[in-house]
């Protein structure tokens, strides 16, 4: 049977450490995701590169083909292309931002992501505040939107001066690489002040203009209305915004149909993935947040995937489930949120799958419930297709996935060429 189509699904975070005892997946009831690992060939992957534990967005980049190194220009921009906003390149700068909880006297971190029960709507109204704000300096301003739950973007920007995107970031529980952000595993719960990380006046005017927007928000977000409700009902007020992960510009390289000589599909739920589905050139669809029934969710997800098969030759499928309860610490959740997956999604597409069909499963990063935040651990990665010999894997766990014939993929940019090449899928 000759492979004429790809799907590639991701699940966010799915990953444990190597080194835990025992982890989610290994505790998880997940038939179909074992059996695409016990009749297809297995491996493990580094997302981006030992060493560099990533954020979801540079991971992505690096999983579709891409050296993160060589295209990559920051969250910022992406999360924007996503919320459907535009960058003035050389006087905006774009960054991913979080509302957060703090103690406004001491900026002392309550919660980072508000409790994880700002709902989007009360985001909207917070970012309105915010939106269109003057910050009195270098003729600056920002630009605030609200995407999904606690997450927004947020643009700086000056009307004469020239800004720069080598700056650090308020959110401390990032750093940065570069234009890479890492996450921290250990860090003062404190806002911080953003610093230049060049020595040059455009770094400096741009941190000082993202320092005075963090303090103005401060000041509007400590008594607006929606928190004062909040606090009444006994929730977290979303008093204080953080930035992160600055760009002043969108990703430039060859689109993938081009790439790969393919018709390519997107199917994302969260701005980061859907920004990256358009910057990088697939036709990308964009789908409401995953709130509500799982069985409900994960259906549409399906029925659209399906759909897509009939016209791409890839479809790269991402699903944000597992990771969210992995940086709550909550392996738990984190073990039913795999197993909804793998009951609505991923048994009922085996069951239809048509039969010149391949199917690539992965994470784009470990989120270990033991650390709570990414890791630099390598994924598990397993690949079946019509034909496929297999190997001796037979479950999609950590520590079985890593002795499969794949062996160990050093950087994630490599993936895709080799199943492509594995399965026969080549370029029209």
């Amino acid at each position: 049977m000759v492979v004429k189509r790809l799907l590639y699904l991701v699940l966010d975070g799915m990953a444990d450490r190597l080194s835990d005892p025992v982890t989610t997946l290994e505790k998880a009831y997940k038939p179909g995701l074992d059996r695409i690992a016990r009749d297809g060939v297995c491996g493990a992957m580094y997302t981006v590169e030992k060493g560099i534990a990533p954020e979801s967005d540079e991971a992505v980049i690096s999983i579709i083909g891409y050296n993160p190194h060589e295209v990559y220009t920051g969250r910022g921009p992406i999360e924007a292309v996503g919320a459907g906003m535009t960058i003035k390149e050389g006087y905006e700068i774009a960054f991913r931002a979080n509302f957060a909880t703090i103690d406004p006297s001491t900026k002392k971190l309550i919660d980072r992501r508000v409790g994880r029960n700002l709902e989007t709507e009360e985001a909207r109204e917070l970012a309105k505040a915010l939106d269109g704000m003057e910050l009195g300096k270098y003729d600056g301003y920002a630009r605030v939107k609200a995407t999904v739950g606690h997450r927004a973007v947020v643009i700086i920007g000056s009307r004469t001066h020239r800004l720069s995107p080598y700056v650090g970031n308020s959110d401390p529980a990032y750093t940065r690489k570069g234009l890479l952000s890492v996450a921290v595993k250990e860090f003062e719960p404190y806002v911080k002040k953003i610093e230049p990380l060049e020595d040059t006046i455009e770094a400096r005017i741009t941190a000082e203009l993202a320092n005075i927007f963090t303090e103005k928000a401060i000041q509007i977000l400590d008594k607006h209305p929606v928190n004062e409700a909040r606090r009444k009902k006994g929730l977290l007020p979303a008093n204080a915004i953080l930035l992160r992960d600055a760009g002043g510009k969108i990703p430039r390289a060859t689109p993938l149909p081009e790439k790969y000589g393919l018709k390519f599909a997107v199917l994302a739920e969260m701005p980061v993935e859907i920004g990256i589905g358009r910057i990088f050139g697939a036709d990308t669809v964009a789908l409401e947040p995953p709130i509500g029934d799982p069985k409900e969710i994960y259906s549409i997800r399906l029925e659209k995937t399906l759909e897509l098969l009939k016209t791409y030759n890839i479809v790269y499928v991402h699903l944000k489930g597992p990771d969210e309860p992995g940086h709550d610490k909550d392996m738990e959740l984190k073990k039913k949120r795999i197993e909804e997956i793998d009951e609505y999604f991923v048994r009922p597409f085996l069951e239809r799958m048509p039969s010149d069909t391949a199917i690539l499963v992965t994470a784009d990063h470990a989120t270990p419930p033991s650390v709570g935040a990414h890791t630099d651990d390598p994924v598990p990665v397993a690949v079946y297709a019509p034909g496929i010999e297999p190997d001796d894997v037979d479950q999609l766990v950590e520590k079985k996935c890593v002795k499969g014939r794949l062996g160990i993929i050093e950087h994630g940019w490599l993936l895709l060429p080799r199943i492509l090449s594995l399965v026969g899928l080549n370029k029209r």
